[in-house]
């Protein structure tokens, strides 16, 4: 062996020689702390010292570390004081009295004497030099302070400070808030000076990448360090450094976790529970939520994850390769950081030189091609995408366009909406389209627009679980978006039906304002279309597939909308006391029994009313169907769009507004908000004429003034809306913006004169100049 081998392996077994014992080779909780005077290291230090032991550089660039085999206390990187008396104590910060919640065969609160110092929170029983030290935390960059809350003050009477260690947490007591802001605030800045604490598997990742181009040092640090390995026993401390009792996961508190430290091990345990699983998703699962909940622990399980893929005994198996298929969920899931990252990548490429064609190699391939892609998902994988990871395949995903049609894609959990919508332009030969189209998530009742980044794999989880909640129905939906040019449309594309299927579902939403008569014209249209010429035998849909639902309810209610006379109370003689005409609980339950009377007769002649214009209104259009023989598909189409194109707001989204004021002092109630290719208007609902118009010109910035509050600013003019659709008008008007550039950019006609500023994407700030 060479020179420099043999002075690395010395070190290496001087540096590393009780990491198996600390992390889960042996049955002994691991620990940071040496307590006696005999256990210190050999380098000098007093025992009143308190420091975290960095590795030492040798001259072969591998890391000593200044700890010597000994008792048990000895596996540690921080070196606690020596016990000693107040007397000998120097550089105190904070000193009093504070009651300590001592835990027993009951909870109770016993007044000590507290000392801060520089490393550490002691207590004694009393002030006097000579006094007996009782107990001390020492304190590190992993120790962490809860301060005191009112919650605490109104259940005991005290103001309360938590202080938690490695192996003891202390509730410390005081009346007075000062006091105890005081010792938080002076407990925390000694935390926060502390240099951060590394675990061995951080010192040896970082001696990997330093010597990743000399393997046989890196086989050296493999074979000496079995922290790195695989390994059948338990995990007892985490690979990588946690704060003790961190506040992080009680936002997660109704899922029942933990601290970090303490779900870091539990999911080790989880990792190894997937050898022997018959059914290996649930766990897979779990660890994907667990991860998705408590951001910490991605890195933490990724380290567990290469440990356990490296040295394994029968590498091969198909116990052994769950590791790998969680791995590769992992990896289409979530990143991990830089540093782990570059330790992940190194470790797929050592196995795929020492494993080629092997099931190994191929998941480290299908691994390191998703670590390009994968950006962080917003939820875990469904059981479905999460079988086809497991075998590296693409999932079978089912898109929708208006009409009856559809097509399956293949997709990756790493797949876009863009990127959807691109290849179904493909497949409809949508390509040279001016205008432009987006994917909606769609049920029978509600849609909304996707964000063309959003990862499909996160929509259809999430179509999932509200399918299983709701009990509805849900689809992804391909459809038109900005509608630039409806005149160049070809009669014969596919296009022209995207129109005019999507121009029939505003007319059923009462989104198209016209005359009931145009209404009725349209519906007998959209027979035509559906069934052809009239026959009795042909299926006919329901009214509400084919008019305004809203119009028949509207004319039934002020048809009913007449007062109705309450029936009369029966006079008492004149001269008689009140209390002799009636008795007020007879008077409070005739009116009661009258009013639910009236109540269930006007709703049963509201039914009966509703079914007797739905029939007139159906016999009506029935009637106009009989008069559209011999219209061919095509023809039906044109004609029903040549109506629905008379509204001057034909080919804009319509959106609810709550409520609408201006600058200027107009305001209103219940509008819609158009957003069209060249402006944006006001419509009182079910009016044709816009109440108010501005040309995107005109337009100066827009946004989101606070929760539920668009803003636009028109030349001098603030308009504020109130809706519950923000996020969609946001995008629509991005939409057609950037349209608008792309096509003054190509030196098309663009009848809108703009500013030179650019808009923003989406949501980028919380106001666009224009």
């Amino acid at each position: 062996m060479p020179l420099l081998g043999v002075c690395w392996f010395l070190c290496c077994r001087q540096g590393f020689s009780l990491l198996g014992r600390d992390y889960g080779e042996k049955e002994e909780e691991e620990s940071f702390e040496l307590r006696n005077k005999e256990d210190l290291t050999p380098n000098g230090r007093s025992p009143a010292e308190v420091t975290v032991s960095q590795p030492t550089r040798t001259a072969n660039g591998t890391n000593g570390h200044a700890v010597s085999e000994g008792s048990e206390e000895m596996k540690s990187l921080i070196i606690e004081k020596n016990k000693m008396g107040l007397e000998e104590e120097s550089e105190l910060l904070v000193k009093g009295w504070l009651l300590r919640e001592v835990r027993g065969n009951w909870i109770k609160q016993r007044r000590y004497w507290f000392v801060l110092s520089q490393d550490s929170l002691d207590y004694y029983s009393g002030p006097e030099k000579g006094a007996r030290r009782l107990g001390t935390l020492v304190l590190t960059s992993l120790c962490s302070v809860i301060w005191p809350d009112k919650q605490t003050y109104k259940e005991t009477g005290h103001w309360s400070i938590t202080v938690y260690g490695r192996k003891h947490c202390y509730r410390l007591y005081t009346k007075h808030f000062n006091e105890a802001v005081h010792w938080a605030c002076a407990i925390q800045k000694i935390i926060d000076t502390k240099a951060p604490v590394e675990t061995p598997t951080q010192l040896l990742i970082r001696d990997i990448e330093e010597n990743k181009f000399n393997p046989e040092i890196v086989e050296h640090i493999y074979q000496h360090n079995p922290i790195l390995k695989y390994t059948q026993g338990p995990l007892y401390a985490p690979l990588l450094p946690f704060p003790y009792g961190s506040l992080e996961h009680t936002y997660h508190s109704g899922k029942g976790y933990g601290s970090v430290r303490e779900e870091a091990v539990k999911l080790f345990n989880c990792l190894q529970q997937l050898e022997s699983a018959r059914e290996p998703v649930p766990i897979i699962q779990g660890v994907l939520q667990t991860c998705l909940d408590l951001r910490p622990l991605r890195d933490e399980v990724y380290c567990q994850l290469v440990k356990q893929t490296s040295y394994t005994p029968a590498p091969y198996t198909a116990a052994h390769l769950r590791y790998w298929q969680l791995l590769t969920c992992m990896s289409c899931t979530f990143l991990p950081g830089p540093v782990v990252l570059k330790y992940l990548r190194f470790h797929l490429k050592r196995i795929q030189s020492h494993s080629p064609e092997s099931e190994m190699d191929n998941y480290a391939s299908f691994i390191s091609e998703a670590l390009e892609k994968t950006k962080c998902r917003e939820c875990v994988p469904s059981w479905e995408e999460i079988q086809m990871l497991m075998s590296r395949q693409e999932m079978l995903c089912t898109v929708h366009y208006p009409g009856p049609g559809s097509c399956q894609l293949y997709i990756s959990s790493h797949t876009t909406a863009n990127e959807v919508v691109r290849r179904m332009q493909e497949k409809l030969s949508l390509q040279e389209s001016k205008n432009t189209f987006a994917l909606y998530k769609q049920n029978s009742l509600w849609e909304q627009p996707i964000a063309g980044g959003t990862l499909i794999a996160d929509i259809l989880t999430s179509l999932s679980t509200k399918e299983s909640e709701n009990k509805s129905q849900w689809k992804l939906c391909f459809k038109l978006y900005c509608l630039l040019d409806s005149d160049s449309i070809s009669v014969d594309s596919i296009e022209y039906l995207l129109l005019f299927e999507q121009c029939h579902e505003m007319v059923v939403r009462g989104q198209l304002p016209a005359c009931e008569e145009d209404l009725q014209v349209l519906a007998s249209l959209r027979l035509q279309y559906l069934s052809g010429d009239f026959s009795t035998h042909s299926p006919c849909p329901t009214l509400d597939e084919l008019f305004p639902g809203h119009m028949l309810e509207a004319r039934v209610l002020m048809s009913l909308s007449a007062p109705q006379a309450l029936p009369p109370f029966q006079v008492a003689p004149q001269g008689c006391p009140a209390t002799q005409r009636f008795l007020p609980g007879a008077l409070w339950s005739h009116t009661a029994t009258a009013a639910h009377k009236q109540k269930v007769e006007l709703d049963m002649r509201l039914r009966s009313r509703l079914k007797e214009e739905a029939a007139a209104v159906m016999g009506s259009i029935l009637e106009r169907w009989k008069g559209l023989a011999g219209y061919s598909r095509r023809d039906s189409m044109a004609a029903y769009l040549t109506i629905a194109r008379q509204w001057s707001g034909f080919g804009c989204t319509l959106y609810e507004v709550d409520f609408y004021i201006s600058s200027t002092g107009s305001f209103s109630q219940k509008l819609w908000l158009g957003v069209a290719a060249t402006s944006v208007s006001l419509y009182r609902q079910g009016e044709a004429e816009a109440l108010e118009s501005f040309p995107y010109g005109q337009i100066c910035s827009y946004g989101v003034s606070d929760s539920n509050t668009f803003k636009i600013t028109a030349g001098d003019r603030d308009l504020l809306f109130e809706t519950n659709k923000l996020t969609e008008i946001m995008q629509l008007m991005n939409a057609y913006f950037s349209a608008i550039r792309r096509q003054r950019g190509k030196g098309e006609d663009a009848d809108i004169t703009m500013a030179p500023t650019p808009t923003p994407t989406l949501l980028e700030l919380p106001s666009h100049p224009v």
